[in-house]
């Protein structure tokens, strides 16, 4: 956890504590000791996100394992998560993991096919001939303690890694990347590794795989050079959003670009 606001570490404790209530504004705030106003701010100032959009963002996670790991219906798993509205469920949670959720639960071997893809893999480079007008973010990841993978980064439109990345990759190694053609806008930098060993389940539902993202954002200006970006891997935080992105997903276009070289 980072060092600012340390009293919010205790409420993230006690969110994922009693993620299966009713968490309203007011009593976080409360157990905090603070007016929800201050509350709110301060949380955002810490997190990157709302308290409602946080909670929101665990309650998915939640419904991702309940996917893989019971024999619920799509139905009752929405419900279990607070969702009363099958289609909005449905709707939620293909917008921010990025397939559907039957897809997702019927993705295990899927995911099992592409790591092996990834690991016989030569060649990692994909093909760019294109004259890009846009802007260019160079940077470098390195990781905290060492691992035998790959890493899946991109720039998001939020704090949080969810939903399609705007720009993204897989890297063979720790180690320069970049992105070309850049748009002027906000950006979020996001990463996690995957390890060799890993089984399937391991990265559908990334708990313990190595991360970092870009709290404060990355803004692109037409004819204005980017700062070299320098991001580290670490071991999950209590305070790090979850991964809500399909990693298969991302594994997938990946090899469809290799495919297209």
């Amino acid at each position: 956890m980072t060092d600012l606001h340390t009293e919010i570490d205790e409420v993230i404790a006690y969110i994922h504590r009693h993620i299966d209530e009713p968490l309203p504004l007011n009593r976080l705030a409360r157990f905090a000791a603070y007016s929800p106003y201050h509350f709110a701010r301060i949380f955002k100032e810490k997190i990157g996100l709302t308290p409602h959009y946080y909670i929101s963002s665990l309650r998915l996670q939640k419904a991702k394992d309940l996917l893989l790991r019971t024999n619920l219906t799509i139905r009752d798993i929405g419900l279990e998560i607070g969702q009363q509205s099958l289609g909005t469920f449905t709707t939620r949670f293909t917008e921010r993991v990025g397939v559907t959720p039957s897809l997702f639960r019927n993705s295990v071997q899927q995911a099992d096919s592409h790591l092996r893809c990834l690991q016989s893999l030569s060649d990692w480079t994909t093909s760019d001939c294109q004259i890009n007008p846009n802007a260019r973010i160079e940077g470098t990841v390195q990781a905290t303690v060492p691992f035998e993978g790959f890493i899946l980064i991109g720039l998001f439109a939020k704090p949080i890694p969810e939903g399609v990345p705007l720009h993204g990759t897989l890297l063979s190694s720790l180690g320069e990347f970049s992105f070309t053609d850049v748009k002027p806008g906000t950006y979020y930098l996001m990463a996690t590794s995957v390890s060799w060993e890993m089984e399937a389940v391991d990265f559908l539902l990334p708990y313990r795989t190595l991360r970092t993202r870009s709290k404060e954002p990355i803004t692109v200006t037409a004819h204005a050079p980017v700062a070299h970006q320098e991001v580290t891997l670490h071991v999950p935080r209590l305070d790090d959003p979850p991964i809500l992105i399909s990693l298969p997903l991302l594994m997938n276009n990946f090899l469809n670009k290799i495919k297209q070289k």
